[in-house]
């Protein structure tokens, strides 16, 4: 038999009896020790119900088990609704921006979505959105916000004015927030385009209150009361953090003295409501709180809200604790001792939340109707009443 048989041969018979070893149940041989201990074992472990019914013996956790939970009533549902996708559309057929989405606002659904069950007339009116101008890139790097940043972020769109007063009016809204980037690459800090946006949507919709929550304008004065006299009728600046803790939550140009002019300096333009905002979960101690609240009241703030820092990427500074809320309470309560105006605290509640604009939108309407009555004089001799200005 030549060697090339042979060997073919001795192939066929090596491949015939490996794969009937494969198919044919081992009993004996080195898997026989194996498969019976596997077996037990499998038999022995966990089985699904002790999955479903959370008793497995070991669990599995991932992520930081160090960082604090969030808690349920943080959650938020996903955002719908007619005036949400409405609102959400005329945004982008305009190319404007607000900040519910840039700063990834956990009430972006509340505040657009309007009021549940009402009339798509109601609905616009209890909807309420900021909007972002002179862009959606910050000069600025603040530790706490999403807002993306660059030293030489794009031009101001000259349009942007004429858009945002358009879709403004075009919403029939009552109250309206603007509020801007920072813009330190600009001469007046955008002051002249954010005034211009003010006084177009006055002239579009007079009857729409506007309110202008504002950088710190690096620190000019001047280029804040270009704004505070543009026609608006809440000027809001935050000082977002106590003072000790601003050089590590804000950007190194913002301090908490140079907020306080700001805001200092708009009431002294005339402007009938001041407003700020402060994040607790940051570190702040009871004490710190007090003291900012003392020094706002010492420039005549008229409105403070209270809201829960939230973390909004792994890249920014971490949550120092979750605050209960009953201590968002005491906060309200403490700050309308003191003689703020309105106080608005909660954990979702943010500077722009509409509950407070709600309140804020009343009270500005009630100081109008008392200004028009004092300025009524009957004649008591005469049988009809004379309107005198």
């Amino acid at each position: 038999m030549s060697p090339i048989l042979r060997c073919s041969r001795l192939v066929s018979s090596v491949v015939s009896r490996h794969a009937r070893w494969l198919a044919t149940p081992a009993t004996s041989g080195p898997s026989a020790s194996i498969n019976p201990t596997f077996k037990e074992t499998l038999a022995e472990g966990p089985s699904l119900d002790d999955f479903i019914s959370g008793s497995a013996p070991e669990r599995i956790v991932l992520g930081n088990t160090n960082a604090p939970r969030l808690p349920s009533y943080l959650k938020t549902s996903i955002p719908t609704g007619v005036s949400f996708n409405k609102i959400k559309k005329d945004l982008r057929g305009l190319g404007l921006h607000t900040v519910c989405e840039e700063a990834r606002c956990p009430n972006i659904g509340d505040c657009w979505g309007g009021k549940g069950g009402s009339t798509p007339e109601e609905n616009k009116r209890a909807a309420t959105a900021t909007i972002m101008l002179m862009g959606d890139t910050c000069t600025r790097g603040c530790r706490f916000c999403s807002v993306k940043t660059s030293k030489t972020p794009p031009p101001l769109d000259p349009h942007e004015p004429e858009n945002t007063s358009e879709a403004i009016s075009r919403w029939g809204l009552g109250y309206i927030v603007l509020t801007s980037v920072d813009r330190d690459d600009l001469a007046d800090s955008g002051a002249h385009h954010f005034a211009e946006t003010i006084q177009k949507i006055k002239q579009k919709a007079p009857q729409i209150l506007v309110e202008a929550l504002t950088g710190d304008m690096a620190g000019n004065l001047d280029h804040v009361s270009v704004i505070a006299k543009s026609g608006l009728d809440v000027y809001a600046h935050n000082i977002e953090t106590v003072e000790a803790l601003t050089p590590f939550v804000r950007d190194r140009r913002a301090t908490f003295r140079q907020s306080l002019r700001v805001l200092e300096r708009a009431k002294k333009d005339g402007v009938r409501v001041t407003k700020t905002s402060i994040m607790l979960g940051v570190g702040e101690t009871e004490g710190q709180v007090m003291d900012a609240l003392r020094e706002l009241r010492k420039v005549d703030v008229d409105v403070v809200t209270f809201g829960q820092y939230m973390r909004p990427t792994k890249k920014h500074m971490k949550v120092d604790r979750y605050v209960e809320p009953a201590e968002f309470d005491r906060w309200q309560h403490i700050a309308e001792d003191m003689g703020f105006l309105y106080v608005a605290s909660g954990p979702l509640v943010r500077s722009s939340y509409k509950a407070g604009e709600y309140f804020i939108e009343n009270v500005l309407r009630n100081k109008e109707v008392e200004k028009s009555s004092q300025n009524l004089v009957i004649q008591p001799d005469s049988m009809d009443s004379k309107v005198f200005t």
